[in-house]
């Protein structure tokens, strides 16, 4: 009768899972005397999972498959090290679990595989043109910090490129390049990042926590490579369409079996679109896909960043035809603008809905909103402007498309803010908002409609003055872009533009 023993290593074992889309899914394997084995799969059941899990720093346990199911399979030459592995789902480490080692009917067509959740990356790239180029920030403890850049190499760029799911490292650039700015209040978390290149996450290289001689002018940066992974194939442009996504190199469609508009959020997000509109079954003989379907029963919370931080299950493994594709539809690009000032950082706001510009009424706008307009617009911080200045805008005409807009102030896009349905509001074009930004220094006001004399505008560092003779300033949490406090409207109905 076989006995169960705690099998102890020259050194604690070490589990990791391989073959899958991520490393928090495949087939098991443990390290021994460094060389690498699998798993017998009799015993293994969820509670086995839970610890892997546990031990890889990824999320709960969502499954059992077979091992066999990643390719390529194991080598033949490749040991099977243990069976019978029996937790109780509350240890630590694999190496706590009672387990056999003496494995002697076991074949690798009984490969242990587990699927756990895929836990969010612990580093970002802020301010960039989109989610694989920034300053580098990481996170510990629910804070996020940025990175000096003493020592900052190639090595640890492909590192983060490889954690955030990106494409190739092409570049180490200055963290301080991407603004707005790391905040001063903003800890640095690391320096002297050390990798070999080969992790898969930045927190297993060597690094030192203890910074004492490095500020926020040296924060580090990196630029990736954006990867295709997914697209809207076969409808009137990129944000709607048969949604394929990309796997071992190859695209293929995704079953609508459990998909909903949580997910499709999370496509439109990726994609850089608006927001979801339409999720359906796709499709008709002109439009549905062939070849290969990836993923069904894709499960999303709505709040991921990308497709591939939901469950689903295993590509490839799934019931279905191509008369369940999913379609999907999303809004287009959200877009804004600051039109008939002398720059792109001056004038009155403007945003892009069904293809129509439009203006923004100033209904409790304030602070907060015009700076998320101002960090959008890459024009730095607003300033305050007298309402006597801000008059000599032209109102606009046409739509108006945003009513009572509120910001925290910390939004990558105006999108995000809560505001009314689109298109409903109870306002004129007198109340069309202005928005100044620093990026508009030592520029020049348009031509006044009332004097029709162009009026400079001051310099940002107060070389110059206001017309009135009054010194410009950067915004103060109290100061409203008319010069007054934000009223609400009262007493009128609310009509659709």
């Amino acid at each position: 009768m076989a006995l169960f023993f705690f099998l102890i290593f020259e050194s604690s074992p070490k589990v990791r899972l391989v073959r899958g889309p991520h490393h928090c899914e495949g087939r098991v394997e443990v390290e021994r005397n460094g060389e690498w084995g699998t798993v017998c799969d009799d015993g293994w059941n969820m509670k086995d999972v839970e610890v892997v899990c546990r031990e890889l720093g990824c999320g709960a346990a969502k499954g059992t498959p077979s091992g066999n199911l990643y390719k390529p399979l194991a080598d033949e030459k490749q040991k099977i090290f243990i069976q019978e592995v029996n937790c109780s789902g509350t240890e630590d480490k694999l190496s706590k679990c009672d387990l056999l080692e003496d494995v002697y009917d076991c074949s690798h067509s009984e490969d242990a595989g587990a699927i756990c959740e895929k836990s969010p990356p612990k580093v970002r790239l802020v301010g960039g043109p989109h989610h694989c180029e920034g300053r580098v920030e990481v996170e510990r403890n629910g804070e996020w910090g940025t990175v000096c850049d003493d020592g900052w190499n190639m090595n640890d760029v492909e590192v983060v490129c490889r954690e955030l799911g990106c494409g190739a490292a092409k570049g180490t650039p200055s963290g301080n390049l991407y603004k707005p700015l790391a905040d001063e209040k903003q800890k640095i978390f690391i320096r002297e990042v050390n990798c070999n290149g080969m992790e898969d996450e930045l927190i297993k290289c060597g690094w030192l926590e203890d910074v004492y001689d490095c500020s926020h002018s040296e924060d580090a940066g990196a630029i990736c490579e954006i990867p295709e992974t997914v697209r809207l194939v076969g409808g009137p442009g990129r944000c709607k369409g048969r949604l394929e996504v990309k796997h071992q190199e190859q695209w293929g469609t995704v079953c609508k079996t459990g998909w909903n508009l949580s997910a499709a959020k999370v496509v439109c997000r990726q994609l850089g679109c608006g927001k979801a509109t339409l999720i359906k079954r796709c499709c008709n003989k002109d439009t549905q896909g062939q070849g290969l379907i990836w993923l069904s029963n894709v499960s999303c919370s709505g709040r991921e960043g990308y497709l591939q931080y939901c469950l689903s299950g295993l590509e490839g493994s799934n019931n279905c035809t191509h008369d369940e594709d999913t379609w999907v539809e999303c809004e287009d690009p959200f877009k804004l603008r600051l039109v008939n000032g002398d720059t792109s950082c001056s004038g009155r706001l403007e945003v892009l809905h069904k293809g129509i510009w439009g203006s923004v009424c100033d209904d409790g706008w304030g602070t907060k909103e015009e700076q998320v307009v101002c960090q959008q617009l890459g024009c730095g911080k607003p300033i305050f402007v007298p309402a006597k200045a801000r008059r000599k805008f032209v109102p606009g005409d046409g739509r108006i498309w945003l009513d009572d807009v509120h910001c925290k102030g910390q939004e990558q896009s105006l999108e995000q803010c809560q505001h009314r349905s689109w298109g409903y509001h109870d306002c004129n074009h007198k109340e069309d908002v202005v928005v100044f930004c620093l990026g508009m220094a030592e520029r020049s006001y348009p031509v006044s409609k009332v004097s029709g004399v162009r009026e400079e505008l001051p310099s940002v560092r107060g070389q110059g003055r206001l017309p009135g003779g009054d010194t410009p300033h950067p915004r103060g949490d109290t100061l409203h872009p008319r010069g007054d406090t934000p009223r609400p409207r009262s007493g009128a109905e609310a009509e659709k533009s």
